[in-house]
C-alpha cells in the first residue's frame, strides 16, 4: 500500500470525527449545565430548611430532605452521564490514533521490506557484473596467450628463414634432381603427429603440416610453399649454399 493510500484511507476515517466530538461536547455541556442548576436549587432549599428547621414539623422536615436528596441524586445522574460521555471521546479519539500508529508501522515495515529487496537485487546484479568483467578478462587473458603464441611461432621462422643454408651443387643436384616427395610416404615423428593444431595456424612443406622441428626456406623468392621440414626433403643437416626446394629445382632445369 503507497503513502498516498494510507493518507486516503486514514483522513476518510477523520471524516466523522468532527461531528462526533462536537455531539459530545455539547450533551456534555448540556449535562454540565443541568447539574449546576440543580446545584443551585439544592443550596436554596438547604438555606431555607436551615432557616426553617425549628418551625418546620418533622413531616415537614422530613420531605424537605427527601426532596433534597432526590435532587442531589439526579445531580450524581448528570454527573455520571457526564463521566461517561467524557469516556467515550476519550476512547473515540484514541481509536484514530492507536489507528494512524498501526498504520505508520505498516508502512515503516513496507519501507524497509523495499529496502531491503533493492539492497538485494542491487547485490545480486554488482555479482553478475563482477562475474561478467572476470568473464570478459579470463576470455581477453586466453585471447592474449594465443596471439603471443602465433607472435614467437612467426618469429622463430622469420629467424630460420633469415639463418637457413643453401646448399652446395653437389647437394642441390642430389637433393633437387629427383622427382617431388610424396608427403604421404615421409615419417614424421610421433609426437609430431599427436600434436593438437591450431586450425589458424599457416602451414608448410610438401607434407602441409604447421612448423615444427628444424626447417629450411626455399631461395626461390617465387617458392608457393617457402618453408620445408628437414625429413620432407631428406635433409639431416643444413646445406651449404643457397637451397632449392625439388619443384622449384624441376623448374629451374626446365628452364
Amino acid at each position: 500500500m503507497t503513502t498516498a493510500l494510507y493518507l486516503e484511507h486514514y483522513l476518510d476515517s477523520l471524516e466523522h470525527l468532527p461531528i462526533e466530538l462536537q455531539r459530545n461536547f455539547t450533551l456534555m455541556r448540556d449535562l454540565d449545565a443541568r447539574a449546576q442548576g440543580l446545584m443551585k436549587d439544592i443550596d436554596k432549599l438547604a438555606d431555607d430548611y436551615l432557616r426553617n428547621v425549628k418551625k418546620e414539623s418533622s413531616e415537614k422536615r422530613k420531605e424537605q430532605l427527601a426532596h433534597i436528596q432526590s435532587l442531589f441524586n439526579k445531580a450524581k445522574e448528570y454527573g455520571d452521564d457526564k463521566v461517561q460521555l467524557a469516556i467515550q471521546t476519550y476512547e473515540l479519539v484514541d481509536k484514530h490514533i492507536r489507528r494512524l500508529d498501526s498504520d505508520l508501522a505498516r508502512f515503516e515495515a513496507e519501507i524497509q521490506d523495499k529496502t531491503l529487496n533493492s539492497n538485494r537485487a542491487q547485490e545480486e546484479s554488482n555479482a553478475s557484473k563482477k562475474g561478467r568483467k572476470k568473464l570478459k578478462e579470463k576470455e581477453k587473458r586466453k585471447k592474449g596467450n594465443t596471439v603471443s603464441s602465433e607472435d614467437e611461432a612467426k618469429n622463430a621462422r622469420k629467424k630460420q628463414k633469415k639463418g637457413g643454408s643453401v646448399a652446395s651443387a653437389s647437394s642441390t643436384g642430389a637433393v633437387g634432381g629427383g622427382a617431388q616427395v610424396d608427403s604421404t610416404a615421409l615419417g614424421h615423428p610421433a609426437d609430431v603427429l599427436d600434436m593438437p593444431v591450431d586450425p589458424n595456424e599457416p602451414t608448410y612443406c610438401l607434407c602441409h603440416q604447421v612448423s615444427y622441428g628444424e626447417m629450411i626456406g626455399c631461395d626461390n623468392p617465387d617458392c608457393p610453399i617457402e618453408w620445408f621440414h628437414f625429413a620432407c626433403v631428406g635433409l639431416t643437416t643444413k646445406p651449404k649454399g643457397k637451397w632449392y626446394c625439388p619443384k622449384c629445382t624441376q623448374d629451374r632445369k626446365k628452364k
